[in-house]
């Protein structure tokens, strides 16, 4: 069983014939009873004052819900369109302040939540672009070089070096699909460093294995000095990927007979590991940036990489509540110093 449905001023109406039909009557039976005009007047005179004065009550509650209303409509549609909301000042502790405190609180999540959802566009928009950007120059060295196997006759020393070329790409694809894998799933939060108090001897030997056959190719010398037992928190494995990065970078620019020098200290807080070499070196206002996905100066485009190591070691050192530092002059090679914190 439905019950009908009343308007405000429906519900007004009614209960002032109500009130006015129950007045009459009320009078009706003192007039019997007395008999005196007077007293009749009298509580007329009392109905019809007190009838204005809840009539007044009742326009002036209309007045404040309708203007309630409206205020609340309009912050509402403001919240709904994505616009600029201004939300009155709060003065008092009553029911509009109360229900616009916490309008404000639920325009602030949603306003962040858009801030968060715009944000998670548009790194994946300029993940989508660099991995577009790096994923072109192989694809399309392999096409050429697979239509000149199918189209022209070729020696077999010929096509040997063309099937050495097509591995060398498969193999540049292979480590981006890779490290591209590794960063989304740090940072989409899938792994978890597992951190626990443990020699940074035997992360740092694990790293060095990584890059000594094409450190050995190079001719470069390597010196350690790391004591053994130096003990800091940190993920073993995840902590030897981003020391590898540091370290296979600094094999890859530093010259033909060149010198890598590693070291390792015990601050009061930290950790230090220092890995420095004779390479190249980083312009000062490109230090900023080369932390950056995909980043790469122009002059060594040449040289074999990615861009994604220094982006990868730094998000693995943060995620461990440390930090990277460089230093590095033009000419006098680049220093990074991994800070890992004891606790």
């Amino acid at each position: 069983m439905r019950l009908p449905k009343f308007s405000v001023n429906a519900f007004c109406m009614a209960a002032a014939s109500f009130f006015l039909i129950l007045s009459g009557i009320f009078l009706i039976k003192i007039y019997l009873q007395t008999g005196e005009d007077w007293i009749v007047f009298s509580g007329i005179f009392y109905i019809v004052f007190v009838f204005i004065i809840v009539a007044l009550l009742i326009a002036w509650l209309r007045y404040q819900l309708l203007l309630f209303s409206k205020t609340f409509c309009r912050l509402l549609d403001d919240m709904l369109n994505g616009e600029e909301v201004c939300f009155p000042v709060l003065e008092k502790e009553h029911l509009f302040d109360k229900m616009v405190y916490r309008l404000m609180r639920l325009y602030e999540v949603l306003s962040e939540n858009r801030r968060s959802v715009a944000k998670e566009r548009e790194d994946l928009q300029s993940l989508i672009s660099d991995i577009s950007h790096q994923v072109k120059t192989p694809i399309a060295n392999l096409k050429m070089i697979n239509a000149t196997l199918l189209e022209q006759p070729v020696e077999e020393e010929k096509r040997i070096e063309f099937l050495k070329a097509c591995g060398t790409q498969i193999d540049k694809l292979d480590f981006l699909m890779q490290a591209i894998i590794k960063t989304s799933r740090l940072e989409a939060g899938v792994i978890s460093l597992k951190k626990q108090k443990q020699s940074i001897y035997g992360t740092l030997a694990g790293a060095l294995g990584g890059i000594l056959l094409n450190a050995e190719r190079k001719g470069i010398q390597i010196q350690v000095d790391c004591p053994e037992d130096l003990e800091v928190f940190h993920d073993r494995k995840w902590t030897g990927e981003a020391l590898f990065n540091l370290l296979d970078n600094a094999v890859k620019y530093t010259p033909d007979g060149g010198k890598i020098w590693i070291e390792v200290r015990d601050w009061e807080m930290y950790g230090r590991i220092t890995i420095t070499d004779n390479g190249k070196g980083i312009a000062k206002e490109r230090q900023g940036t080369i932390f950056q996905r995909f980043y790469r100066e122009e002059e060594v485009h040449e040289t074999e990489g990615i861009g994604i190591g220094l982006y990868l070691a730094r998000e693995i050192v943060m995620m461990q509540g440390g930090y990277i530092q460089v230093s590095s002059e033009v000419g006098k090679g680049a220093s990074f110093s991994v800070f890992l914190p004891y606790r």
